[in-house]
């Protein structure tokens, strides 16, 4: 039997992603753009780097199988390995030189480029980016991965499902838990000068789809906050009457990017929702008492 050829793999691939994006009604790029994130986590998980990062970030929305996801455009990673750009961007070169059955994408390893993420001094993390081709599209890869954090509970090995019919890659993932703790500790650290409006989505996302365990949530969040140096303050400025009002306006244009209905348009709803999922948990550790006991979604704690 003849084999299909590489080209006409790559136009049948992008022919299925334009009818999915139609029978799904989302835009094309952004489904364009997954697949190609998917693939190269695919070769990730083939390679002898596999254990050394770590997946993090809005894909952990499908993977926790949210009933609807954040859209993204690059891959989080938490990296357990050197974190000199050379050796990063070396690991980089070999994943995408895995060899895998053809799946319609080339990444273009020889026009890869790296440097350091300066958003946080502290934390510094590296950024890689690479072009791959999708038939005759371009799509830009974009890695962000960090190094130093520690995940609670440890991290397990989950499955990102496939958007057509490709072998789906089975990462070390995130837990929810730890996810929740660096999306309360930057709202801590950045206080009134927070722009992230997609770590209130998620918080809320994540409080309204999944049940927690008080100690496990309230260890996470000790632990990330030690390791970050953040002091977990009396007040907490992202539930304040002044930062609602403030925030309203970049709230509004993040919803509407977003594009769901479903999501409340009164940002006041949003940082009320995490103040009572949060603040027992922060009151808790701050006081040395003990947390409580459990969280049934959407809440309250018992």
């Amino acid at each position: 039997m003849t084999k299909t050829p590489l080209k006409n793999i790559a136009a049948s691939v992008r022919q299925r992603l334009l009818d999915k994006s139609r029978s799904d009604m989302r835009p094309f790029q952004e489904l364009a753009q997954y697949y190609a994130m998917e693939r190269f986590l695919y070769r990730l998980s083939l390679s002898k780097h596999s254990k050394r990062f770590i997946l993090k970030g809005a894909l952990m929305l499908r993977i926790w199988k949210a009933p609807r996801i954040r859209p993204t455009m690059d891959i989080d990673m938490l990296g357990r390995t050197s974190n000199k750009v050379s050796d990063v961007v070396s690991n980089v070169i070999e994943i995408l030189s895995i060899d895998v059955d053809p799946d319609g994408l080339f990444f273009l390893h020889e026009e890869i480029t790296a440097e350091h993420i300066t958003d946080d001094a502290e934390y510094q993390g590296i950024r890689i980016r690479f072009p791959a081709k999708l038939d005759t599209m371009t799509l830009n890869m974009q890695l962000d991965i960090g190094f130093g954090d520690i995940i609670h509970p440890n991290p397990e090995e989950s499955e990102l499902t496939s958007i057509l019919d490709f072998a789906a890659p089975r990462l070390l993932c995130y837990s929810r838990e730890s996810a929740i703790a660096e999306k309360f500790e930057a709202m801590l650290k950045l206080r009134g000068l927070n722009s992230r409006m997609k770590d209130f989505y998620d918080i809320w996302l994540l409080s309204r789809q999944f049940g927690f365990d008080g100690k496990t949530l309230s260890e996470a969040i000790r632990l990330t906050l030690e390791q970050r140096g953040t002091e977990l303050t009396d007040e907490i400025v992202a539930f304040s009457k002044e930062f609602i009002v403030a925030k309203r306006s970049q709230w509004n244009a993040f919803r509407k990017k977003l594009g769901q209905d479903h999501v409340p348009a009164e940002f006041e709803h949003i940082a009320m929702t995490l103040k009572g999922f949060i603040d027992p948990i922060a009151s808790a550790l701050a006081s040395r008492k003990p947390p409580p006991s459990r969280w049934s979604a959407p809440g309250p704690w018992v």
